[in-house]
């Protein structure tokens, strides 16, 4: 569901669904409960309610702070294995460099197609959830079949080669690293946590009485919108490679991976009549 949502909404419309609809909800139910217990209103029982509320508000908030920024620091360390991955394929194509022509062709040819099939075949699996190591096994095998074909001779060609090779290992570690944060989401027991808590401090918010039935709406419009807000945090950064917030592709089409990749011509000015 998550997925989905991230994959066919843009933020801002999860946010005006998750926030404006828990909103709404908690005013619509405090305003019911208010005329069902019009007693509420004399604020009999705050002093039990406001102890509870603020024992399970410190506990779900420590669960969700815990959340976000377990989840925050995944997306960064995601967004590190994505740039060390591109940086080690930059690293090859430069060594190659140094290769006589025909070789150094070859080992580009194989970085391209390799670049190229992570971008465009695995990069939207993993972006639907579906990440698959056979979607670049080809292309990895490529890699390691242009480098081998290649025999250095002179101690600078073999500088030059053990670099590359050293470089091809460090792609091949960080592309399994990839794949594998591709499958990792929040685990089912802290997303119960979670979304459950919600639904267990709102309704808590409508016990809580004032006198006023505007400014109880408002408390509880208040409180509802933050644990909104927060629920979104979760959702958006849930999935690394899903929703506007994702990591994106970008080093593999930068520095010296941008010669696989179109360039984008300037329009010429039209000529003055």
């Amino acid at each position: 569901m998550i997925l989905w949502l991230l994959n066919h909404l843009s933020t801002s419309v999860i946010a005006v669904l998750l926030v404006g609809g828990l909103t709404g909800l908690a005013v619509a139910g405090s305003a019911a409960a208010r005329r069902r217990f019009p007693h509420l209103a004399g604020g009999e029982h705050n002093e039990m309610v406001g102890v509870a509320l603020g024992m399970f508000g410190a506990i779900y908030g420590i669960i969700l702070a815990f959340v976000v920024v377990t989840l925050w620091t995944q997306r960064e360390n995601t967004e590190t294995i994505v740039a060390a991955e591109a940086s080690g394929l930059a690293a090859v194509v430069r060594s190659a460099d140094a290769f006589p022509p025909a070789d150094r062709a070859r080992v580009q040819t194989a970085v391209g197609a390799y670049t190229h099939a992570v971008v465009e075949v695995q990069w939207p699996l993993m972006r639907e959830g579906r990440p698959s190591f056979e979607a670049t096994a080809a292309q990895t095998h490529g890699l390691y079949e242009a480098l081998l074909a290649y025999e250095p001779r002179g101690p600078r060609a073999e500088t030059f080669y053990a670099e590359a090779v050293t470089r091809l290992g460090d792609v091949n570690t960080q592309r399994r690293a990839r794949v594998t944060m591709a499958e990792t989401s929040l685990p089912v027991l802290l997303q119960v946590l979670v979304y459950g808590g919600a639904f267990v401090i709102v309704p808590l918010t409508f016990l809580f009485g004032l006198r006023s039935l505007r400014m109880q709406l408002l408390f509880v419009a208040a409180v509802s919108a933050l644990i909104g807000f927060s629920l979104l945090l979760v959702v958006a950064l849930d999935r690394p490679f899903a929703g506007d917030l994702s990591v994106t592709p970008t080093p593999y089409k930068e520095a010296a991976l941008s010669r696989f990749w179109p360039q984008e011509r300037p329009e010429e000015p039209s000529a003055s009549r």
